[in-house]
C-alpha cells in the first residue's frame, strides 16, 4: 500500500520564540486539513523599528491524501 501527501510551505511569526512561531503556523494549517507531518526548513528573525525581536520560521507541511 502506498501513501501520497500534498506538501505546502507556510511562514509563521512570533514575538515570543521560534517554537511559538512553529506551533502557531502548524495549528493554523491543521484547521484546514489534518497535518500528517511538518518540517522546519528555515529560521530567521528581525528587529522591529520599536526594538522588539520577531521570530520567523518557514515550515513544510504534509497532508495525507485519501
Amino acid at each position: 500500500m502506498s501513501v501520497t501527501f500534498e506538501v505546502i510551505e507556510r511562514v509563521g511569526t512570533s514575538n515570543e520564540s521560534s517554537s511559538d512561531a512553529i506551533k502557531s503556523v502548524v495549528l493554523e494549517a491543521n484547521k484546514a486539513n489534518k497535518v500528517g507531518w511538518f518540517e522546519v526548513i528555515e529560521e530567521r528573525g528581525r528587529v522591529t523599528q520599536d526594538g522588539n525581536i520577531e521570530f520567523q520560521v518557514k515550515v513544510k507541511i504534509g497532508y495525507k491524501l485519501d
